[in-house]
């Protein structure tokens, strides 16, 4: 299935924990210097940090990392401590005296699963996440299932543990398209029987509250800033193709797409080829949104806290 990492400079860490009250964490990813990047929010409860930075009308067109974390709007400031990271890293927009690292986020909603609501992501855990990324070899391995920003997520009502899954396609001329998801779905697996809804103290589905799928999708190919935008939007096809229901009013489905600029591939098409060429490139978005959703659900584990317990996915039918 591949892992975001195959694209060349892509690095993923991660910090969680888990017990005495917690079940949450953080997942950063880092691009190399120079990656540019855009977002599409679809869902109707997005919690999110510095997306309007990646407009394409905006000033600054460069991503220094990607912050995706549990603990809901609480837990977006993670993102002060990945960006601390990298300024300490001399990552960032160059300004006098020096650098403003630009580092969007997304949450998702996993307050009070391991039975302490308080117990939620913080700066801390963000510089541990993106410190973490930072030592690791290029080409790493990313460890899957419940870790990082999916060690909270739960699907399907929040009768299933939901995870964190990645995977990676290849295209000719050394192009590659990697993508990272964090499923924490109101919906199912696609092709599956919907699970029943987990029910609280009062008997009530808590949905309203579980719900958001992000991804990030990375790609090798040069792109602009819209064109970056166009990918993200094209790549909610693979949520859609993967979840059902997606995008809904109860969820916060972000996709952030960037590019690290590597392989000039576009610029040196003729003219007439260069829509067939996004078009493939944005349809391989799509498709490896969908391979990193299900990896996400296949790997994540059974976990047991003082909120109940949260099985697996059966086995072999994600």
């Amino acid at each position: 299935m591949g892992r975001i990492t195959e694209v060349p400079g892509v690095r993923v860490g991660r910090a969680e924990r888990v017990g005495d009250g917690w079940l949450s964490g953080v997942t950063v990813v880092l691009p190399p210097p120079g990656t540019v990047g855009s977002v599409d929010v679809r869902g109707g409860g997005p919690g999110t940090h510095e997306t309007d930075a990646l407009d394409p009308s905006t000033m600054v067109s460069t991503v220094d990392a990607v912050v995706l974390t549990g603990g809901s709007a609480y837990g977006l400031a993670s993102a002060g401590g990945a960006q601390l990271w990298c300024e300490e890293q001399g990552r960032g927009f160059p300004v006098r005296g020096g650098v403003v690292p630009i580092v969007p986020a997304a949450a998702i909603f996993d307050l009070g699963r391991g039975g302490d609501f308080r117990a939620r992501p913080d700066a801390d855990m963000g510089y541990r996440a993106a410190r973490d990324g930072g030592e690791r070899e290029e080409g790493h391995d990313v460890e899957r299932g419940t870790v990082g920003a999916g060690t909270g997520a739960l699907i399907a009502q929040g009768a299933y543990k939901g995870g964190l899954g990645t995977s990676a396609i290849h295209l000719d001329d050394g192009i590659v398209v990697g993508a990272l998801a964090v499923v924490n779905a109101l919906g199912s697996p696609i092709g599956f029987e919907p699970a029943s809804a987990r029910k609280d103290s009062h008997g009530a589905p808590d949905a309203g509250s579980l719900n958001t799928t992000l991804a990030v999708v990375v790609t090798n190919a040069a792109l602009e800033v819209a064109q970056c935008r166009r990918t993200a939007t094209a790549a909610h096809a693979g949520l859609a193709r993967a979840l059902n229901p997606s995008h809904t009013l109860a969820d916060g489905d972000t996709v952030f797409a960037l590019s690290t600029g590597e392989k000039e591939v576009l610029t040196a098409l003729p003219t007439a080829e260069r829509t067939p060429f996004l078009i493939g490139l944005q349809s391989a978005a799509a498709e490896a949104v969908r391979l990193a959703i299900l990896d996400a659900v296949a790997q994540a584990d059974t976990v047991e806290t003082p909120a109940g317990v949260f099985p697996a996915w059966p086995a072999g039918s994600a």
